[in-house]
């Protein structure tokens, strides 16, 4: 198959601000082009995903939807770098008898436009869907493509199927996600620090960091993109002897480097994570995750045996799960990330629905 990438559009892929969605996308084409297919990924102006070929379009970035009420629908700028991505990949997908013919355009844009315009596009048009419900419009958008096109959403996981508003979860695909474990160092032995990896931002529970930091009396090293300095420096306040350092949007090289000393990675997030692609790179580390009991890390996670599933927003539980790490065996954790999300496992989920998809279209 030649597969056309639809990438996400709140910025350039490699920035750091489209978040999991970027680690997801590059896994998923290595991993593809790996099983022999081909893969062109259309991205805004100033992209880059590895070794791959990308289109550059230019255009106004979008607002990304999680800063948006549940009643406001996504805005799509003037000159939208989407709209144009979109026309640029309808415009590579036009039939033609040549070899890198497109058999299929995968959406992973969290955004109204392509679900609702995928039956103009001139080949199958799929969509991976990187989040959970966060507003009307696009439970609508949702929705309606999987009504329409029976088979054509993709989500990570249950918990982020059942977000979704008149949606019959049994018709949407999970494919959970996966990571090329060969980038990912186990480390045996760990420091006592504890990480978070993320945007640096309310809903992923910045303020929870400090409190658990706070709490547990270890050091917590922030790994993610300031997004919401404001956030970040009201969590300081509240929690004043926290030791919480921000080490910034690192590479994955890096990321795993530091990532696999620490003792743990705490996930609090306030919203229901899709997915959770943080959590398998830690486990692919050896690195035990302490999760609350919301969204796809829940699922992720064999609590007592790659790390532990605590009440959601409960920071008390999380520091007493810290307390119990000894009896985690990080072999395990990494044993666990090469059994259930290696790339490969993950290509090849993603591949069968595919291929569902455009025999559906022929």
């Amino acid at each position: 198959m030649h597969v056309v990438f639809l990438s996400t559009s709140v910025g350039a892929l490699g920035s750091g601000v489209g978040g999991g969605v970027e680690l997801t996308m590059r896994t998923l084409a290595d991993g593809l082009v790996a099983r022999g297919h081909t893969v062109t990924v259309v991205a805004p102006r100033g992209s880059q995903l590895g070794a791959h070929r990308v289109v550059h379009v230019d255009g106004a970035l979008h607002v990304p939807s999680q800063t948006l009420d549940r009643s406001t629908p996504p805005v799509v700028p003037a000159d939208s770098v989407l709209v144009n991505m979109w026309h640029e990949a309808c415009r590579l997908a036009e039939p033609a008898d040549r070899a890198d013919r497109v058999d299929l355009v995968l959406n992973f844009a969290y955004d109204a436009l392509p679900f609702d315009a995928s039956s103009d596009c001139p080949s199958a048009v799929a969509h991976l869907v990187s989040m959970g419900s966060l507003n009307d419009e696009m439970d609508r958008a949702v929705t309606g493509a999987l009504r329409r096109t029976p088979g054509c959403v993709a989500m990570h996981s249950t918990a982020q199927a059942a977000t979704f508003a008149d949606l019959n979860t049994a018709e949407v695909e999970v494919v959970m996600s996966g990571v090329d474990l060969s980038a990912y160092d186990f480390v045996e032995h760990a420091t006592d620090d504890l990480a978070f990896v993320g945007r640096i931002s309310a809903e992923k529970g910045i303020d929870d960091v400090f409190a658990v930091a706070q709490h547990s009396g270890r050091r917590v090293i922030a790994f993610g993109l300031m997004q919401d300095e404001f956030a970040w420096r009201a969590a300081a306040r509240r929690f004043p002897s926290a030791r919480v350092e921000h080490a910034g949007f690192l590479a994955t090289a890096d990321l795993q480097a530091r990532l696999g000393r620490c003792a743990a990675l705490v996930m609090v997030h306030r919203w229901v994570e899709a997915f959770g692609n943080v959590a398998i790179e830690a486990l692919a580390c050896g690195v035990p995750v302490i999760t609350y009991d919301r969204g796809g890390p829940a699922e992720i996670v064999r609590d007592g045996v790659t790390g532990f599933v605590v009440p959601a927003d409960d920071t008390a539980a999380v520091v007493g799960a810290v307390e119990r790490l000894s009896v985690i065996d990080r072999r395990r954790c990494r044993a666990d990330a090469q059994a259930r999300y290696s790339q490969e496992a993950f290509a090849s989920r993603v591949e069968r629905w595919l291929e569902r998809v455009v025999a559906a279209r022929r």
